[in-house]
């Protein structure tokens, strides 16, 4: 594998932009659906070195910021009882529910622990035998096998102070449900690099041969996502609508099989609800029967709310690419990194958290107050 710094370089990237300068003469709308996509591209300013007839929307490919907030208050509601810790990611912890965040609770003296892995999450319940640990499982299928191992370990180890709150998603039905929204009309999508590298970049040709839409997988250096830009690009153009894996030394085409088994030995599909996008048929993951007793919802008996978004909030249709950050009107006004409103702003691979670290915010805000959409009309293909 050659090392970051060569996909960095001038000497690939150059050429890639040229290209894609070449082949966008005809106006097209590309959504990535990836977090960390979404960061990366602001991150090495590939938005500015595209021609204006390539536009980029952003999907829902942040696990936080799809989290809906009734999941939230289960996770505030499970830290309040003076036995339980909760062990979570980082990016988790300041999101908001209907009831104040993790963050806020922890101020008020619960306790709440930052951890790296669920691993650590039980090995902090193997140390702590009178407290009852509960892991937050926030995340798509690139987190979802770890988690599944972590659940093997505790029933291997007779862990029951070990419990989870199920909330892990899966992609491919949440992109099915966007693309089935008449308001949201886009060429292509660059998918995911970590999810692809789990379930395989052939699980996108259904949707590729459904929607007729141009597909290509990616991975996150700029020579990645240029790379996969150009693609999708070349696959409008010759109207063929494929699934192009563009991130062959880390993705194949049937992914991690042992990952996959991980995942169907513990949780089971599963309606989910998605901020933004609603109820998605089997689009979540739910712990099997066997493995019920590591379910927190179920043994605390923690309520499950349908609670709203904060006031004013557009994160679910920033998620959805209705909007992009600066048409919201809390963005850079009420709602900043240090004072988040909605999970967006929250989680590092939040669509707006990007948008404020990285873009102009005065022009931004300029832009908001005008009422002027930052999305240009659809004109589709010539």
């Amino acid at each position: 594998m050659k090392c970051a710094d060569e996909f960095r370089s001038r000497e690939i990237t150059a050429p890639l932009v040229a290209e894609i300068h070449r082949e966008a003469f005809r106006p097209v709308r590309l959504m990535e659906v990836c977090g960390t996509h979404t960061m990366a591209i602001f991150r090495h300013g590939i938005r500015s070195l595209l021609p204006d007839t390539v536009e980029l929307l952003s999907g829902p490919g942040c696990p936080v910021c799809v989290t809906p907030a009734g999941h939230i208050d289960a996770f505030v509601s499970a830290v309040r009882r003076p036995e339980v810790i909760v062990a979570t990611f980082g990016d988790l912890v300041r999101v908001p529910g209907s009831d104040g965040s993790l963050a806020d609770a922890r101020a008020a003296g619960a306790r709440v622990e930052i951890v790296y892995s669920p691993m650590d999450a039980l090995a902090l319940a193997a140390r702590e035998p009178e407290r009852t640990v509960v892991f937050p499982a926030v995340g798509f299928e690139t987190t979802a096998p770890t988690i599944a191992a972590t659940i093997l370990q505790a029933k291997r180890q007779g862990l029951d102070n070990f419990l989870v709150i199920p909330a892990n998603k899966t992609m491919p039905r949440a992109l099915e449900a966007l693309l089935d929204d008449p308001q949201l009309q886009v060429d292509g999508l660059l998918c995911p690099g970590h999810v692809s590298a789990i379930i395989g970049a052939e699980a996108y040709r259904p949707l590729a041969e459904r929607y007729h839409l141009a597909c290509a997988v990616a991975g996150f250096e700029p020579a990645d996502i240029l790379a996969g830009l150009l693609s999708l690009i070349r696959q409008v153009n010759a109207a063929r609508a494929t699934v192009d894996n563009c991130y062959s030394r880390v993705v194949t085409a049937e992914g991690n099989l042992r990952a996959q088994q991980l995942m169907a030995a513990v949780f089971a599909p599963v309606d989910s609800e998605w901020r933004g996008l609603g109820a998605i048929p089997a689009s979540g993951l739910a712990l099997g029967e066997d493995f019920r007793r590591f379910d927190a919802m179920h043994v605390l008996d923690l309520p499950l709310s349908t609670a709203r978004d904060p006031r004013g909030c557009r994160c679910g249709e920033i998620l959805k690419g209705r909007l992009l950050p600066p048409d919201c009107p809390l963005y850079g006004g009420a709602c900043t990194p240090l004072h988040p409103v909605g999970p967006c702003m929250v989680s590092g691979e939040g669509t707006c958290a990007a948008y404020h670290r990285y873009s102009d915010l005065k022009t931004s805000r300029r832009t908001a107050a005008a009422g002027q959409s930052t999305v240009r009309p659809y004109q589709g293909h010539p």
